[in-house]
């Protein structure tokens, strides 16, 4: 469509008429009277086959883009992205929910065969009243607000002086909003010296929290000073990227996110805002800090045997259930930018999709002749096409086979390590023996969704045999008053390298550990009746029978009186025994893992008195 149609189109908006069309789209019922309504898209665009492979991304935000825009609002509060598209609350104190303008500004400023609204007036328009709306909020000392009015936010102000950046690059390659852009100029010099000043307790709390946010601005602040150089503000910067490498990460390897760790925000947000800090400022200690969190993250991450990808210990994440990565993440993969590490830290390719398998995947998406789905509304995160002019730097699939045998316990098959956080005294202990593999967490829990004790048990033929979950009824512990003691802050003692005690801080509950080169023993003491808890993940192929003949058949619900249970998966063998007989059942559950999602949890439960000792041998 060429520029005069275009303006032929939104002056008669302008002028009240109802709608305006690209040729062949749908009709647009008008419901803003002062600003111009962006066209929808033609019916059955895009086109797949004109997107680059590294720009397939693009095409959910292209979708959604005319309705999002649309429901700007050009009355009160003028500038509002209304909608409920991006972030809640859904109010217009709310800055977050203004972080769309970066992605109104790379459709306006970026031409693409399959981009029709590359310098349409009406999303200018639109992008501008979101702007004025977004500075406006900025508190007087340079911060954002997000869940009140007036409000210092660590986590908006830090993500929005880097999207404010990268929204005032686009404008200025089209040359777009000369006075706004002079705005954007003043608000983010005062929004990164609120964040980069050392005495601002918010961002920089002690004890250090929600380092992924605080990353995220010094990023922002690092691509702000690419675009509007200054001398003391870089020398603020570099103290504080020192800052964030003493103090962001556990001497476990984890990032703080509040205090403990967290699965999700660690791979997900804090790699990839360091990784595009790394990118503008190349300062190694950001890479060092990466190694150390992949050598973490490989002790985390469950490989399973036949290859389709991993299960995640994330009974102690602190704020999320990112219980799974399938080995092959189409895109929109918001982990990608944290690709670039690979080159310095060679051991973290193995969680990222290999090269060939990226170019498959993408070639299969441009072939895939239905329509492309447009973004559900929340769930349109800006950070997806914000990293994607960074480009990637993914693994061959030579290289991340190297980087999966070096996975501690694919490595090795004997080991016990434990790695400590002297804040809340955590423990998080692994266990490595010829017939099996244990994690299990112990001291102050950072979050309520983090579940103490036995964590997952993993064998080399089975892969993940024993999962715990969120839920203190997925837990793998013991039960007592419809409790939990993994809802507990356990307290431990490490008698040997194959001995734990631990107990609940009331000593209502005692356990001891005792691993073996192919068995697991739980030895339980309650100050009356319990019950034994163990979340088994089976799979459908697998043959599972109770002592006394009774089978459990893949996601039922069996009960039996026995004293053991046998699980045969190929050439594998798991065996459980307790004293008995007694009553006991196995549950199945809405939870399945990866993509294919034949990997089923499965509660088997054992009531007892107060004293019980289940035995967990492995084979084959």
């Amino acid at each position: 469509m060429s520029v005069k149609r275009r303006t032929v189109l939104l002056g008669a908006a302008g002028m009240g008429v109802a709608s305006t069309m690209l040729p062949g789209a749908r009709s647009v019922t008008a419901h803003a009277a002062g600003l111009p309504l962006l066209p929808n898209l033609p019916a059955g665009a895009p086109d797949r086959r004109l997107f680059a492979p590294v720009e397939q991304r693009f095409a959910g935000y292209l979708r959604i883009l005319a309705p999002m825009s649309n429901d700007i609002v050009d009355t009160d509060p003028y500038g509002f992205m209304g909608g409920g598209w991006w972030r809640t609350p859904a109010q217009p104190y709310n800055s977050r929910v203004q972080e769309h303008v970066f992605t109104l500004s790379w459709f306006y400023s970026n031409q693409r065969t399959w981009n029709p609204y590359f310098r349409e007036n009406a999303l200018l328009g639109r992008l501008d009243a979101a702007l004025q709306h977004y500075i406006g909020l900025q508190n007087p000392d340079g911060s954002w607000p997000e869940y009140h009015a007036g409000e210092q936010g660590k986590a908006s102000s830090g993500f929005g002086i880097g999207y404010l950046a990268k929204t005032l690059a686009n404008l200025r390659q089209a040359n777009a909003l000369p006075n706004r852009r002079a705005q954007l100029e003043v608000a983010l010099r005062k929004g990164v010296d609120w964040y980069l000043d050392p005495g601002n307790s918010v961002v920089w709390d002690d004890p250090f929290k929600y380092t992924n946010q605080a990353t995220a601005g010094v990023a922002g602040s690092a691509l702000t000073l690419k675009l509007l150089p200054d001398h003391d503000r870089s020398l603020k910067l570099q103290d504080r990227i020192r800052f964030i490498a003493k103090w962001a990460q556990s001497p476990a390897g984890f990032f703080y996110d509040p205090r403990g760790m967290d699965i999700n925000y660690n791979f997900e947000v804090m790699l990839p805002e360091m990784a595009e800090l790394y990118l503008l400022t190349r300062n190694p200690q950001l890479a060092t800090m990466t190694r150390k969190f992949a050598d973490w993250f490989g002790y985390n991450l469950l490989r399973e045997p036949d290859g389709c990808g991993w299960l995640t210990y994330y009974a102690v994440s602190d704020r999320t259930a990112e219980a799974f990565y399938d080995d092959i993440t189409p895109d929109p993969d918001r982990t990608i930018l944290g690709s670039h590490f690979i080159p310095v830290a060679p051991d973290l390719g193995a969680f990222f999709t290999s090269r060939e398998d990226q170019t498959a995947s993408r070639k299969a998406w441009a072939a895939d002749p239905a329509p492309v789905p447009a973004l559900a509304k929340q769930d349109t995160s800006p950070r997806i096409i914000a990293h994607a002019p960074y480009g990637e730097t993914m693994p061959s699939r030579a290289a991340k086979q190297a980087a999966i045998a070096r996975i501690p316990y694919l490595r090795s098959d004997h080991f016990t390590e434990r790695r400590h956080d002297d804040y809340g005294n955590q423990d998080y202990l692994y266990v490595r023996r010829p017939g099996l593999y244990l994690g299990a967490f112990f001291g102050d829990r950072q979050g309520s969704g983090v579940k103490a004790g036995t964590g997952f048990l993993w064998h080399p033929v089975a892969g993940t045999v024993i999962h715990a979950q969120q839920t203190a009824t997925g837990s793998w512990g013991t039960v007592r008053d419809g409790k939990s003691d993994a809802e507990t802050n356990l307290v431990a003692e490490y008698p040997s390298k194959d001995l734990v005690r631990y107990r609940t801080p009331d000593g209502s509950i005692a356990t001891e550990l005792l691993v073996g080169s192919h068995s697991v023993s739980r030895r339980v003491t309650a100050i009356g009746a319990a019950t034994e808890q163990i979340p088994l993940v089976l799979q459908p192929d697998d043959e599972v029978v109770f002592s006394d003949g009774t089978v459990v058949p893949y996601n039922q619900t069996r009960t039996a009186t026995a004293d053991s249970i046998v699980i045969r998966r190929g050439k594998a063998t798991i065996t459980i025994t307790w004293q008995g007989p007694r009553p006991a059942t196995i549950s199945t559950s809405s939870r399945t893992y990866l993509r294919d999602q034949r990997r089923r949890v499965h509660v088997l439960r054992i009531p007892h008195n107060g004293t019980l000792e289940t035995v967990i041998h492995t084979a084959g």
